[in-house]
């Protein structure tokens, strides 16, 4: 089998007395959907988060396409291929949502090489692109604040994969939708294993089984369980824990 394109071995965090996380491994492969679960507070945003470099592991190693970047910038992990997108939607809500496109597919670019080239000219067909993937085509010159709560959500999805990362790292995107918007989210998040891997935190457990190859489920900061979702959907630990303390 090939290497995975992420890797983190025993990573673990503190934070002032508690252990967030405690020796955890993960491997993720190349043009998979891998599912963070877990109840609440065992650890899965605070694992997305040592992996995007939002903090850094206090213990163990996070390798990325065979490069540790343990203690990399969040900056310099997106310039080698990895995205996240937070809970909480980033975008500009008074610019349009072309803009808020068109400003993501410019973020790797100097602040020199803005000011002498046309970029908006240039950049538009991949902008319109992205509208398209997303079903946002009708919503380029309206305000990115005056759309719905999901169309803002697949919005910095779009943005976050505007450059074509290697990994996408998603947390809870379906939080707030309503059953037909978490359904739409699906469909467009599958389009992008073509390129780009998946590392999704998500309580809707229906959501993450449908789209997910593999699942790997924390509890109080540690791996409970790890295997495709139809071992996890069979396993007696995770059973348990669901039944007890979710």
């Amino acid at each position: 089998m090939t290497e995975p394109l992420l890797k983190v071995t025993g990573v673990g965090k503190v934070f002032g007395t508690l252990r967030a996380l405690n020796g955890v491994d993960v491997a993720v492969h190349a043009n998979t959907f891998h599912g963070l679960i877990g109840p609440n507070g065992s650890g899965k945003s605070t694992l997305l988060k040592a992996i995007a470099g939002d903090h850094f592991a206090d213990e163990g190693e996070v390798l990325f396409a065979g490069e540790d970047i343990t203690t990399m910038s969040p900056a310099e992990r997106s310039r080698r291929g990895l995205s996240l997108k937070f809970q909480i939607t980033a975008i500009l809500p008074e610019l349009t949502v072309y803009d808020n496109l068109l400003l993501a597919l410019q973020a790797h670019q100097s602040m020199w090489g803005l000011l002498l080239s046309r970029t908006r000219q240039r950049l538009d067909a991949d902008v319109m692109d992205m509208l398209a993937q997303f079903r946002l085509t009708g919503k380029a010159q309206s305000l990115a604040g005056e759309m719905s709560h999901g169309e803002q959500q697949w919005l910095e999805i779009a943005m976050a994969l505007a450059l074509k990362p290697k990994l996408l790292l998603l947390d809870e995107p379906t939080g707030g939708m309503s059953p037909e918007e978490r359904r739409v989210t699906g469909e467009l998040l599958e389009p992008i294993r073509d390129y780009c891997a998946l590392v999704i935190v998500e309580h809707d457990l229906d959501f993450i089984k449908d789209i997910c190859d593999n699942l790997t489920v924390l509890d109080q900061g540690q791996v409970l369980d790890d295997g495709t979702v139809a071992e996890i959907e069979g396993s007696t630990k995770v059973q348990e824990v669901y039944t007890t303390r979710v």
